[in-house]
């Protein structure tokens, strides 16, 4: 436990000290204010414990963060068990949030994708966030990825990266949900 706090503690300072970090969520945050403010709307994905935190991304601009306000138009691409279940049987895996994004983007619109990791095409991981990233591409669409020191393939997929200078899922995962809380309130003071 004391090495896991250690460790935790360790990262934060070092995000409190890295520019390139600060300015990456900070213009992650101007992005999606000013597509909010031409009435465009976000979608968000990602696997396992960051599909989970796409939801709450979500679930945070639609309904309330901290502020009351209107409604923010977003869309967790990950809580639609009859669209991700129907692709996956009937297509592939590898399309499920792809598909969505040809469905749903349309120009302007910001796509988010999180993920810990990079896709591998040969073992198949997370294919489906390098062909979200290609969709929202087609559909012109800003594309912001919050990823992890593990990712390098996808970087060239996505107009802004969000990078967690660290390879340990469960802090890389921590780090996104402190970004995304601070984009909430960053969205909820500028609009």
């Amino acid at each position: 436990m004391k090495d896991f706090l250690l460790k935790r503690k360790y990262l934060y300072e070092e995000l409190s000290k890295d520019k390139k970090f600060k300015d990456s969520v900070i213009k992650a945050g101007h992005i999606i204010i000013n597509a909010l403010k031409k009435g465009k709307k976000l979608l968000i994905f990602g696997n396992g414990g960051s599909a989970a935190e796409a939801q709450h991304f979500a679930a945070e601009l639609i309904c309330k963060f901290q502020k009351e306000r209107s409604s923010i138009p977003a869309i967790a691409l990950t809580a639609d068990s009859s669209i991700i279940t129907a692709q996956s049987n009937d297509i592939g895996f590898e399309y499920v949030f792809s598909r969505q994004i040809e469905g749903l983007a349309n120009e302007g619109d910001v796509v988010i994708g999180l993920t810990t990791s990079d896709f591998n095409s040969k073992n198949r991981h997370s294919l489906n966030i390098k062909e979200a990233f290609l969709a929202a591409k087609l559909k012109r669409a800003k594309c912001i990825g919050f990823f992890s020191s593990k990712t390098s393939k996808l970087l060239n997929l996505v107009d802004l990266s969000i990078i967690v200078p660290d390879n340990d899922t469960a802090r890389v995962q921590e780090i996104h949900l402190a970004v995304i809380h601070f984009l909430c309130g960053f969205v909820e003071d500028s609009l």
